[in-house]
């Protein structure tokens, strides 16, 4: 079941780094102070200069230009670089890691905890997550998994610090965060999609461009909060404002004659077998 911690700051006393500076960490970063973490205990390796200066004068963290230097006496990692560079960083930090055998969290699509565990050399405890681009405004939402060896106290951890920026989800099986990526990672296109597609529709029926992007996009962030808020399943809510006859029904017709749900199903099980053809091209 998808869970919220009741904190949404590290484990007090506990020290992080982050290995990657670029825009997720930095929501996580700006999250995380935002909340009353200490910044201080907070370090980001990130090799771009003016990238660094950005995190250092917005947040107050402090920044490194070596992955090594950061990690060094942190109690958690936030792997947060291109899953092509990963291997290269993991090497660059075994030295680290080998004696203080910290929690790392990866965020890295299709990097499996099986490769990280290779490539540190060393059984660590890992959290392997997805979180997706909302986070950059503290409305994401991250899927994770655990290696066995890691404590509830280090899930706790992993936990606070990528719910800092959003709701998270544990999933049972890793396999299966293929899926989580296909539908979380990826799914803010299809949104955005579905929002472009309202918008040229109305303006084909005559409302000025300014005018139907204002009430589209309106119309799915209510749509959205009522999800969250209201707590009732989207069929619930579907069938609330559907009445027998009325221009809803209409709508809904015409999307069942064009099988929606059987393209977005066919998109999401097409996003999934990518993954997994990333994760075993990254292996």
């Amino acid at each position: 079941m998808p869970s919220i911690p009741d904190s949404r700051l590290p484990i007090p006393g506990s020290p992080v780094a982050f290995i990657g500076g670029g825009n997720m960490a930095r929501s996580l970063v700006g999250a995380l102070v935002r909340g009353g973490a200490d910044a201080r205990l907070i370090a980001v390796a990130e090799p771009n200069a003016n990238l660094r200066e950005a995190l250092s004068r917005d947040f107050g963290v402090a920044v490194h230009d070596d992955a090594g230097a950061a990690a060094r006496g942190a109690d958690a990692l936030v792997l947060a670089v291109k899953p092509q560079v990963m291997k290269a960083v993991c090497a660059d930090l075994v030295p680290v890691v080998a004696a203080a055998r910290p929690l790392a969290i990866s965020i890295a699509a299709g990097i499996r905890i099986e490769q990280l565990r290779a490539w540190f050399g060393a059984d660590l405890p890992i959290v392997r997550a997805m979180p997706n681009t909302p986070a950059l405004i503290g409305a994401g939402a991250t899927g994770m998994i655990a290696s066995a060896s890691t404590s509830a106290a280090q899930r706790a951890q992993a936990e606070s610090i990528l719910g800092a920026a959003g709701r998270t989800a544990w999933i049972e099986r890793e396999d299966q965060m293929d899926t989580v990526t296909a539908l979380s990672g990826s799914g803010p296109a299809y949104f955005f999609l579905l929002v472009e597609a309202l918008e040229d529709a109305a303006v084909a029926q005559g409302l000025p461009r300014e005018t139907a992007r204002a009430l589209a996009t309106q119309t799915c962030l209510g749509a959205g909060r009522m999800l969250v808020e209201d707590g009732e399943a989207p069929a619930t809510l579907r069938e609330r404002v559907t009445s027998p006859g009325g221009t809803t029904a209409a709508a809904l017709d015409a999307f069942a004659g064009g099988d929606l749900r059987g393209l977005v199903a066919r998109a999401v099980a097409a996003a999934t077998r990518r993954g997994g053809e990333l994760s075993e091209r990254y292996s």
